[in-house]
C-alpha cells in the first residue's frame, strides 16, 4: 500500500497501514499500523492537536520506512547497472581475445575475399583519420572553452575576432584558435554546408518517396484492392485419376537451387513434395551446387527417399559450378523436358511452401498471356529470434507489403525476390533466360522482364516460410551483396532502358525510383548524412543541420517504415539507430558495384541455422499424413527418421556453441567518432544533436563488437 501524504484530511482513522516490500528475498515485509495513543506525540490528546501536528506525528515512521525503501530501489538499480556494465566489458574482453575481425573474413565458393583488400584499407584508413582528427580537435575546443572561446553564430565569431585583432590577440594560443576560428568561417563551413544541404535535399526526396509509397499502401487496404484469379481452383481431389476434375492445372516444374545447404535441405524438399497438384502435372527439381560430399549424399538420401514414396523428383548435380545461382538455373533450364512445363517455381533451400501455394498463385495466369510472373510474400520462422532478426523483420515487412505491393498494383512491376514465385516459361525465354552478369540475377531478369512488357502480380496475402540471417556476420554479407549487385546491374542494363520500347514514365521510374533514388542515393545520403557530416558539424558549427533533419523526419519515417510490422514498435529507436549503423555495408557495396570491383562479383552463400524449422514441417507433415495416406498410399513420410534428424542437428548446434563472434573495425571506429563528436557537442549546447550522436555512436558500437544477432557464449 502506498503510503499517504495528505495531512490535511479529517480522516479519524488512529493509524494508516504501511506495507513495505523489498526485492531482495532476505528482507521481510512490515507492516506498521500505529493504534494506541502511544504512539502519538505525547502529551497532547489526538483530537485537540493540530491538523499539522497531527499529520507529522501519522507520517514520522511512514517516511522513514519510504525512504528507506526508495535507498534499497537505488541500491538494487546500481547493482543491476554494474552486472550489466560487467557483463558489457566481459564480452567486449572475450571479442579482444578472440583477435577475429572482419579483415579474416573470406567466403564465396572459391574461397574469395569478400570485400577488395585495397578498397577495404582505404576506406577504413579514411574513417580512421577521422577519428584522430576529431579527438585531436576535441582537445582543442575544450582548451579553448576554458579559455572564454565560448561562440555561436558565425557573425558573433567573425565580430569577436575583430575585437580582438583591434586591440590585439593576447596569447599564443588565443592566436592560434583565432585563425582557427577564421579559417572555419571562410573556408571550411561553406562547402561543408553546401554538401549538407545537397544530401538534406535527397534525404527529402527519399522521404516523399517513402511517404508517397505509404500512402499508395493505404489506399489499397481502405478499397481493400487485391488481385484476383479468373477462376478459383477447385480444392477436390485432383488425384482421384479424373483427368476431368474441375480446376486449371497446367504443367508446373519447380527447382530448389541450392549450395551446402545441409541444415535446411531437408525441410524444404519435404515442404515442396507435400503441395497439393496432380503428380503428374509437377516435376520437381533439387539443383545442388554443393562441393561438399558429404552434404551431395545426404541431399540424394533425402531425394530418393522422397522418389520411393512417390514424389516426382529428380536430383541434378553441376560438374562445373560457374555462375552461382543463375548458372545453376540455367542450367536446368537447358534440360529437354523443360519443354513441356508452361510455368516454372523457384524455392531457395530455407524456404517451406503451404501445401496450397500452386492453387493460389498459378490460377492468375489463366486467360492472362501479359503476366509473367506472380510473386508471394515472405514470412520469418526466426523474426523474434533476436534484435537482429526483429529488425530485419521491421524492413523486410515493409519492403513487402508496402514497396512491392504498391509498385505491383500501380506498375505492375517489382524486382523479383529470387525464390517463391511463378514464372511464365514463354517470359524467361523471351527475355534470354538467366544471366551470371550480376549477383542479382533475380533482379536482373525481373528488368529485363518488364523492358520487354511483361506484367508482375504481387500476391500480399499468399505467405511463404523462410529464414533470415541470425548473426550480424551473415546479414552483412547479405545485405553487401543486395547492395552491390543493383548498381552492378544498372551499369549493365542504362543502354537497355535507354532503348526499350515502353513509355516515358516506366523509364524514368525504373532509372530515377527503382535504381538511382532506393538503391544508390538512400546508401549515400544515410551515410554522408548522418555518419561523415552530423560529427563534421560538431566540429565546424558555422555549418549547421537542423533539429528536423536530425531527430523528427527521421523518427517520422521510422514511424511509417514499422506499420507493417505493428508489434515491432518496442523497436522503434533501436531500428531507427540500426539502419543508419547499416549505412556504412550498404555506402561500402553500392560503391563496389557501381566501379565494378572485384567484391561486387563475389557471390557468398547466406548462413542458415535451421532454426524452428524441422519443428514446423513435422507439425506440417503430421497434419498432412493422414490424408496423403488415403490419396497416396505408402508416400506417408518417415517421421521417425525426421525425429532422428531433428536430434542430430541439435547436437551439432551444440558442438558449435564454443565459436567467437568477430570485431567490425569500420564501425567500431565510426563509434569512437560519433562519441567524441558528441562530447564537442556539449561545449555548443546542442541538446538534440548530443542525445542522437550519443546513441548513434552506442548503436555502432554494440554493432562493432558483434554484440547484436546472434549471442555466441
Amino acid at each position: 500500500m502506498a503510503p499517504s501524504f495528505d495531512w490535511w484530511s479529517n480522516d479519524t482513522h488512529k493509524g494508516t497501514p504501511v506495507v513495505v516490500k523489498m526485492e531482495n528475498p532476505n528482507w521481510s515485509m512490515l507492516e506498521i499500523e500505529p493504534t494506541s495513543e502511544d504512539d502519538m506525540i505525547p502529551g497532547e490528546h489526538h483530537h485537540h492537536r493540530r491538523a499539522g501536528d497531527k499529520g507529522r506525528g501519522k507520517n514520522a515512521k511512514q517516511l522513514t520506512w519510504v525512504l528507506l525503501l526508495k535507498a534499497h530501489k537505488a541500491a538494487g538499480c546500481l547493482t543491476s547497472l554494474a552486472s550489466a556494465t560487467f557483463n558489457f566489458v566481459g564480452a567486449i574482453q572475450r571479442r579482444v581475445a578472440s583477435g577475429r575481425t572482419d579483415s579474416d573474413e573470406i567466403g564465396g565458393r572459391g574461397g574469395g575475399v569478400i570485400e577488395n583488400q585495397t578498397v577495404r584499407k582505404r576506406f577504413y584508413f579514411c574513417i580512421k583519420v577521422f577519428l584522430w582528427l576529431s579527438i585531436v580537435l576535441l582537445g582543442f575546443e575544450i582548451a579553448a572553452y576554458f579559455k572564454g572561446w565560448h561562440l555561436g553564430s558565425p557573425q558573433l565569431q567573425l565580430e569577436y575576432l575583430m575585437i580582438n585583432s583591434s586591440y590585439g590577440v593576447k596569447g599564443l594560443f588565443d592566436s592560434i584558435y583565432s585563425g582557427w576560428v577564421y579559417v572555419r568561417v571562410e573556408y571550411l563551413a561553406p562547402p561543408l554546408q553546401f554538401l549538407a544541404n545537397f544530401c538534406i535535399v535527397l534525404f527529402l526526396i527519399q522521404s516523399l518517396d517513402r511517404l508517397i509509397l505509404c500512402l499508395g499502401c493505404f489506399w489499397i487496404k481502405i478499397k481493400k484492392i487485391k488481385p484476383i484469379p479468373k477462376q478459383r481452383i477447385s480444392i477436390k481431389d485432383v488425384e482421384s485419376g479424373d483427368n476431368k476434375a474441375e480446376g486449371y492445372f497446367p504443367m508446373v516444374l519447380i527447382q530448389i537451387p541450392m549450395c551446402n545447404e545441409k541444415e535446411v535441405y531437408q525441410q524444404s524438399i519435404g515442404a515442396v513434395c507435400n503441395i497439393d497438384w496432380p503428380k503428374e502435372k509437377m516435376l520437381i527439381q533439387v539443383l545442388d551446387d554443393s562441393d561438399d560430399t558429404a552434404t551431395q549424399i545426404l541431399i540424394k538420401e533425402e531425394v530418393h527417399k522422397w522418389q520411393q514414396q512417390g514424389a516426382n523428383i529428380v536430383y541434378r548435380h553441376r560438374v562445373l559450378r560457374d555462375g552461382y545461382k543463375a548458372g545453376n538455373l540455367k542450367s536446368a533450364m537447358n534440360c529437354s523436358y523443360v519443354k513441356n512445363y508452361e510455368f516454372v517455381t523457384i524455392f531457395d533451400a530455407d524456404f517451406q511452401p503451404t501445401p496450397d501455394f500452386l492453387k493460389l498463385t498459378v490460377p492468375h495466369f489463366q486467360d492472362n498471356d501479359e503476366i509473367g510472373l506472380v510473386q508471394a510474400r515472405w514470412s520469418f520462422v526466426n523474426k523474434d529470434e533476436n534484435l537482429l532478426t526483429r529488425l530485419q523483420n521491421i524492413n523486410l515487412a515493409f519492403h513487402f507489403e508496402v514497396e512491392q505491393q504498391v509498385n505491383g498494383h500501380f506498375l505492375n512491376f517489382f524486382g523479383f525476390n529470387g525464390t517463391a514465385g511463378v514464372w511464365r516459361i514463354k517470359a524467361l525465354e523471351d527475355v534470354g533466360g538467366w544471366m551470371e552478369r550480376t549477383t542479382v540475377e533475380d533482379m536482373d531478369i525481373a528488368v529485363r522482364a518488364h523492358l520487354h512488357g511483361w506484367k508482375f502480380i504481387f500476391l500480399n496475402d499468399v505467405e511463404c516460410q523462410c529464414e533470415i540471417p541470425e548473426s550480424y556476420e551473415a546479414y552483412r554479407k547479405q545485405q553487401h551483396r543486395w547492395h552491390s549487385g543493383p548498381m552492378q546491374l544498372f551499369r549493365l542494363c542504362f543502354p537497355d532502358i535507354i532503348k526499350a520500347k515502353i513509355g516515358f514514365w516506366k523509364k524514368s521510374n525504373l532509372i530515377f525510383l527503382f535504381f538511382l533514388l532506393r538503391k544508390l542515393i538512400l546508401p549515400f545520403y544515410s551515410f554522408t548524412l548522418f555518419c561523415i557530416i552530423l560529427p563534421m558539424t560538431m566540429f565546424i558549427p558555422e555549418a549547421e543541420l537542423p533539429s528536423w533533419v536530425v531527430c523528427y523526419i527521421p523518427a517520422t519515417m521510422s514511424f511509417l517504415n514499422i506499420l507493417p510490422a505493428p508489434k515491432s514498435f518496442p523497436f522503434i529507436v533501436p531500428y531507427l539507430l540500426f539502419e543508419n549503423t547499416m549505412s556504412v555495408t550498404k555506402f561500402n557495396a553500392m560503391i563496389s558495384g557501381l566501379f565494378q570491383l572485384a567484391s561486387a562479383h563475389e557471390w557468398v552463400v547466406t548462413k542458415k541455422s535451421g532454426r524452428s524449422s524441422e519443428g514446423d514441417l513435422l507439425a506440417l507433415l503430421e497434419k498432412e499424413a493422414p490424408k496423403q495416406h488415403q490419396q497416396r498410399g505408402n508416400s506417408v513420410p518417415n517421421l521417425d527418421a525426421l525425429g532422428k534428424e531433428e536430434t542430430r542437428k541439435q547436437e551439432q548446434k551444440e558442438a558449435k556453441k564454443k565459436k567467437h563472434n568477430r570485431i567490425y573495425t569500420k564501425e567500431l571506429a565510426l563509434a569512437f567518432l560519433l562519441l567524441t563528436a558528441a562530447a564537442r557537442s556539449l561545449l555548443s549546447a546542442q541538446g538534440i544533436h548530443f542525445y542522437f550522436l550519443l546513441f548513434q555512436g552506442i548503436a555502432f558500437l554494440l554493432v562493432g563488437l558483434d554484440l547484436i544477432g546472434e549471442q555466441v557464449e
